[in-house]
């Protein structure tokens, strides 16, 4: 029986924080990214949201063995939810492949409590970048909702726990995109 896949829209697009095989780019349909905040999570990241008239990019990998504990793990605010028909990809079309998401009982905006770290978008956006180009991270953008959510700068010291050193084109691209959007950026506190 074949591995099961994941379709990732997030910081598993950026394959420097898996080792998650067979790594492609797929397109889920009917489903939105949005910023929110979980009870579970000090701070705010992505999920997907049903939005019947949206599709995102993303990344689809190989579970090896269908041992989706440490994947679980990792993605422990999430609930697993098959993807199987919603998913556009180049596998055999029997492939089962699933997506994480809050369950939207679970989440909440993001606030000055509980904002984005810039460290996992610096991550998201490089994962885009690699993957898909520029376009792909003007795409991430424009398909993401919450983006009058607060971001923390933790830049200079990660919180985020598979945070990845940026080159400065990157940094600069992820910064573009920030000032473009308007959005409010706080600093860490000391």
């Amino acid at each position: 029986m074949p591995a099961p896949f994941f379709f990732g829209y997030g910081s598993l697009v950026n394959t420097r924080t898996h080792d998650y095989g067979e790594a492609r780019a797929a397109q889920l349909s009917g489903w939105r990214r949005a910023w929110v905040h979980t009870d579970l999570r000090p701070v705010a990241f992505l999920s997907a949201v049903p939005c019947p008239d949206s599709q995102i990019d993303g990344l689809i990998a190989a579970v090896p063995d269908a041992d989706w504990a440490a994947l679980d793990d990792r993605e422990f605010a999430y609930d697993r939810l098959p993807a199987n028909g919603a998913v556009r990809h180049d596998l055999a079309s029997d492939t089962d492949i699933a997506v994480y998401a809050v369950p939207a009982t679970s989440q909440r905006q993001a606030s000055q409590r509980h904002p984005i770290l810039l460290s996992y978008l610096d991550v998201v956006i490089q994962g885009y970048l690699d993957v898909f180009g520029p376009d792909g991270v003007e795409t991430f953008v424009t398909s993401t909702d919450g983006w009058d959510a607060p971001i923390l700068n933790d830049r200079d010291a990660p919180r985020y726990p598979r945070h990845q050193i940026l080159r400065a084109d990157e940094r600069d691209l992820v910064d573009q995109h920030l000032r473009a959007l308007g959005v409010d950026l706080i600093a860490a506190p000391a």
